[in-house]
């Protein structure tokens, strides 16, 4: 397989093409956006099993250059009473921190990498169609550049081009809750950083962390209706808040404050997921990310789990015979963890927990990191 095409710029896209580059594929990508995107999106966390697949792609010195790393958490109820902490993931490697950062930084920072390993990251390609032939794929752009190749990498997000061609059918759906997400430096600096608190609220589902510099970040999970494009395009800040600290103040803890503190850097998304069982690949096109496997933001695994895809899919295209062959072993890896990923989170969402229609369990931590380890097979 002579050369990889990759869709998308984000941080499933642009891992991928750092794994990759490192087992040797000439490949290059292709990203919507005009720039890096760094005003794309809000905060994320980067656990554990995401920082350990950055570190077996050599990117874990330019993320950990951004955000702060996350040592523990605490589980609040709607009386501010703590019903849990504990350490979060492997604390005493600081390879393997979680990490709290901005998602566009996160972008910026694997595409910056990406370049200084030399592998073209070309902005402003915005997809329109794709056609596969019996021995490439090529790609049309919307400013009327192409670009063929052996195998095309769809990591073009929950809106995906590529998946109209792969899953023409399958659309993302509500999974019950609208998600707003907030930056401020003006709310109360905690006692400690490197601690994030999840609240279980009356009405919303909250958590928050604060930067050693005192920058607050949080997210706030709130059942209801699905709002429509143009509600999300009209809404402001100042509507977000009003909506907000109202049903926040039904509880006794720090959140309705620290929203109300939040001055314009507020946005809201509708949590949504991707049907499990859909195609993920033809002959000559692949989903990874978002666009094969996007669930609700409930459990915080969006990015840990595709920066996982680039590196299970770089190990399978580069120790199986064939391609097809590569394809296979990885969706066979894949598959179980992130459908069961998808099926937990939308259950925490909808606020259901049944489970009689859930896929196999996924792998376990030693299982994880045999699939991750750039040295086995």
């Amino acid at each position: 397989m002579g050369r990889l095409l990759v869709i998308g710029g984000g941080a499933a896209g642009t891992a991928a093409a750092l794994a990759l580059h490192k087992a040797g594929f000439d490949v290059a990508v292709h990203e919507a956006h005009p720039d890096a995107a760094e005003d794309i999106g809000a905060f994320l966390t980067l656990a554990g099993n995401g920082m350990r697949a950055l570190a077996q792609i050599d990117a874990t010195a330019a993320v950990t250059a951004l955000g702060f790393p996350l040592t523990g958490m605490r589980m609040l109820d709607g009386s501010g009473t703590e019903r849990a902490a504990r350490p979060l993931g492997e604390a005493e490697d600081p390879a393997l921190r979680y990490r709290c950062l901005r998602r566009g930084d996160l972008n910026t920072a694997l595409q910056a990498e990406a370049a200084r390993r030399g592998i073209p990251v070309r902005h402003g390609a915005r997809l329109v169609s794709v056609d596969e032939g019996p021995d490439s794929v090529t790609a049309h752009f919307a400013d009327g550049a192409t670009a063929t190749a052996d195998l095309l990498i769809g990591a073009d997000g929950l809106n995906s081009t590529v998946r109209r061609t792969i899953a023409p059918t399958a659309r993302p759906r509500y999974a019950g809750e609208r998600v707003f997400y907030g930056r401020t430096t003006d709310a109360p600096r905690p006692a400690a950083t490197g601690v994030i608190t999840f609240i279980r609220g009356r009405s919303v589902a909250f958590g928050h962390t604060s930067s050693p510099e005192g920058e607050t970040y949080w997210f706030a999970r709130v059942a209801g209706d699905p709002l429509t494009p143009e509600e999300i395009a009209r809404g402001t800040a100042g509507r977000h808040r009003d909506l907000l600290v109202p049903l926040l103040r039904e509880d006794a803890t720090p959140a309705a404050g620290i929203v109300a503190a939040t001055a314009d850097d507020i946005l809201v998304t509708n949590a949504t997921e991707l049907p499990r069982g859909m195609p993920w690949r033809s002959a000559r096109c692949l989903l990874i990310g978002d666009a094969a496997h996007a669930a609700s933001p409930a459990t915080g695994q969006g990015a840990s789990m595709a920066l996982e895809d680039a590196v299970v899919l770089a190990k399978a295209l580069r120790d199986a015979p064939d391609p097809d062959t590569a394809l296979t072993t990885y969706e066979t890896l894949r598959r179980p963890r992130v459908e069961h990923n998808i099926t937990v989170s939308g259950d925490i969402s909808r606020g259901t927990h049944t489970r009689a229609a859930a896929p196999a369990p996924r792998p376990g931590d030693e299982e994880l990191i045999a699939q991750l380890e750039w040295g086995g097979r």
